[in-house]
């Protein structure tokens, strides 16, 4: 188990889904933190979405440390986390208002290149989260070690199923580095701790509940011998739940491993449909996002990533308080 190596902060995630940005205060277009100019630097975060309750608990963890170093911040992101070019779109109307630095959550790592250099050009310090991006523009990334917290599920999952039948794997998208990262090192994982096992070709539901449980009883009605699935977001996993729940008996021996911790994903655990899951510490990457933009503000050297760590949860350990604080419900 690895420990989480930024503070955790008290979380208080807000109850409705917007997609207007949230900002404590009115937004200045330069500045240093804790300066004589009076004017509060502006830091514009551009998420992946807010659907989920992970983003939720991202901004939780902004707003908290942006109010701790006397900073302003918008945070945003599109309804769902298919639409690049609505978060194209927020990446021009945040550099439109001349930020002191910009947090970049990447739908896709390849994207957003040339409004990032915009960003460079304007001399405007660039923080990436959660999902890095192709190119050597951001001075960090605040993030899950997705690979090795993939190949932690991948590890478990080999034990639930005794290291034998067919395993699926529901991914939430192909081209952000947390989707990639997170196949990769559940295949990876998977190879290293139970090779004979069959692995299927990865499918892709783009976080979205219906159409990961779609895919899903796709899985458990072509592969009679399924012995578990992976889901490797908040919506790829209760998607999952929902496929196996509707596939009835044929799926009862399935064992599930998610990603993420949703108030859903803590349900199917307590009562056991799901097996386990991997969560990270979203209130803490939002704590570093910030700091990181600050520490750039203020002319810091920033080291290349910034850990944000992770748990496997499961019924057995679900009430530990380290646990617990990392949990977003």
């Amino acid at each position: 188990m690895r420990k989480i190596s930024v503070g955790l902060a008290a979380l208080g995630v807000a109850a409705s889904l917007t997609l207007a940005a949230c900002s404590s205060g009115t937004p200045t277009a330069s500045g240093s933190a804790g300066g004589d100019s009076g004017a509060k630097p502006y830091i514009a975060i551009v998420s992946k979405g807010f659907q989920h309750q992970f983003w939720q608990a991202v901004k939780s963890g902004a707003e908290s440390k942006a109010k701790e170093l006397n900073v302003d911040i918008t945070f945003e992101g599109p309804a769902a986390e298919t639409e690049v070019e609505a978060q194209m779109t927020m990446l021009q109307a945040a550099l439109a208002k001349k930020p002191a630095a910009l947090g970049f959550a990447a739908l896709d790592s390849k994207a957003a290149a040339s409004v990032l250099q915009q960003f460079k050009d304007a001399n405007i310090p660039v923080i990436a989260f959660d999902s890095g991006v192709d190119s050597d523009i951001p001075l960090t990334t605040a993030a899950t070690d997705n690979k090795a917290a993939a190949a932690e599920a991948a590890k478990h999952m080999c034990e639930l199923i005794g290291s034998k039948g067919t395993v699926g794997m529901i991914v939430h998208d192909q081209v952000s580095k947390s989707g990639t990262d997170r196949r990769d090192g559940f295949i990876e994982g998977m190879k290293a701790n139970c090779p004979d096992v069959k692995l299927l070709d990865p499918q892709y539901g783009s976080g979205d509940q219906a159409k990961s449980a779609d895919i899903a009883k796709s899985m458990i009605q072509a592969n009679p011998d399924i012995a578990g699935i992976f889901g490797s977001n908040e919506g790829s996993a209760i998607g999952a739940v929902k496929g196996v729940q509707e596939a009835g008996d044929a799926a009862k021996n399935v064992k599930l491993v998610g990603f993420d911790s949703g108030q859903a994903q803590i349900d199917a655990i307590n009562s056991g449909v799901m097996a386990g899951a991997i969560t990270q510490n979203p209130v803490g990457m939002g704590e570093a996002l910030v700091q990181a933009a600050v520490d750039a503000i203020n002319g810091k050297t920033l080291p290349k990533t910034i850990d944000t760590g992770f748990y496997w949860y499961d019924k057995t350990n679900i009430d530990d308080p380290k646990i617990q604080a990392v949990l977003y419900k």
